[in-house]
């Protein structure tokens, strides 16, 4: 009996743009194979549609159709002798690699506070000490207490949020006897930002607005 020979993607050559799938690329190797130019080009409007076909998002993108056959010249390797509607783009446009941009070399010391924390805690350390310094640490420590509401559902203590100022600024301040944060409001809403709180909001104005309905 002859064994049958399985053929695994590994072992392919590497599709440029897998959104149109290997059947594109066979297609496109095969325009190659035709020796008359204005069949080829004719081929090559084929294999264009049927990519629009394959992705039909593209149409919601500025000059979609351009975008289409230079998509194809990129599957054929920018190597493709047709007549088109659009020139061949430059290869080198495309394989040119993004300028890096720049990352902060230190990590942050405590993510649930922030960059901009560390920032103002080095802003306080360079205060000269007094009373104005003083409000300021204890401004800064109930906006620390609130960011670490919000991350951590758990209370926390006075304490905690004076040991952490010292921690991130190295013991370069040093947090006055005597401050104290005040009690949190039981109408303070720690909730994280983002699409879920405005989906409880929605939940508790239509709560709300079942109340009255039965009311009436």
């Amino acid at each position: 009996m002859d064994s049958i020979t399985l053929e695994y993607n590994t072992q392919r050559e590497p599709l440029r743009l897998s959104e149109y799938g290997r059947n594109i690329l066979k297609m496109v190797e095969q325009l190659r194979e035709i020796p008359d130019k204005a069949k080829r080009s004719e081929q090559a409007r084929a294999v264009v549609k049927s990519m629009e076909v394959l992705n039909p998002q593209v149409r919601q993108q500025e000059n979609w159709e351009q975008k289409l056959w230079d998509h194809l010249y990129i599957i054929a390797g920018f190597d493709l002798d047709i007549d088109s509607p659009y020139p061949c783009p430059v290869k080198e446009d495309f394989e040119t690699k993004p300028v890096p941009l720049p990352m902060k070399g230190t990590k942050i010391r405590a993510t649930h506070y922030g960059r901009n924390i560390e920032k103002i805690l080095d802003l306080l350390a360079a205060e000269p000490d007094g009373e104005v310094k003083t409000q300021m640490i204890r401004s800064l420590a109930i906006y620390m207490r609130q960011q670490y509401l919000i991350w951590n559902k758990d209370s926390v203590s006075d304490e905690t949020i004076f040991s952490d100022i010292e921690k991130l600024s190295e013991y370069k301040i040093k947090v006055p006897e005597g401050i104290t944060l005040g009690k949190v409001s039981e109408n303070a809403d720690f909730s994280r930002p983002g699409i879920g709180n405005q989906a409880g909001t929605s939940k508790n104005n239509k709560r709300k607005g079942g109340k009255k309905n039965r009311r009436r």
